[in-house]
Order: C-alpha cells, then structure tokens, then sequence
C-alpha cells in the first residue's frame, strides 16, 4: 500500500486552525510524504521509513483530537475502502435528526 487518505472535510468545516495543525502533527509522527488538501489528507509512501499501519494511523489521529480537546465532537472510523480513515463529527444523544 503505497497511499493512504485520511478525510478531513467535517474537521476542517468545524474548526479549521486544527486540520492544520494535523498536519503538522502527522509530519512529526509519520515517516511519508504528507499532502493536504481541502478535504482530506493524502500520506505517500517516501523513499525512507516505513509506512504505518492503518491501526497506528488510526491512534496517531485519536491521539491528536485528545490533545486538541476535540475527542467530544469528533471519531475516527474507517472508510469504506481498506486506505481511507474518515474524522467524523459525533452524534449527540437527543440531537434531533
């Protein structure tokens, strides 16, 4: 698996100082090559590391909403194709649908 998409579109539209500093959290973290766009972040494979596997991925992102105060508003899930992790606002009980 040479890219991975991690989609920041409900993120980003809610609070967007912290989809960049995401960015930045994942360059510090992640041995690849990291490209944001508007909606989501694509991870690339570099010459040098290793790339991380989708559950360490996935706990690097749970780690930085824990940091940024988001854990209450924001989940990650994984999207419906094996690379893709998806930051998805939460549901609140007694929210109107």
């Amino acid at each position: 698996m040479s890219n991975f998409v991690v989609d920041i579109s409900q993120l980003r539209k809610a609070h967007k100082k912290e989809a960049e500093e995401l960015e930045k959290f994942l360059k510090d973290r992640v041995e690849a090559t990291i490209n944001a766009a508007e909606k989501e972040i694509t991870l690339k494979l570099g010459e040098k590391g290793e790339f991380p596997k989708k559950e360490r991925l996935r706990v690097l992102l749970k780690k930085y909403l824990h940091k940024a105060d988001l854990k209450d508003e924001f989940r990650v899930i994984a999207g419906k194709e094996e690379n893709i992790l998806i930051i998805k606002e939460r549901k609140i009980a007694g929210e109107a649908e």
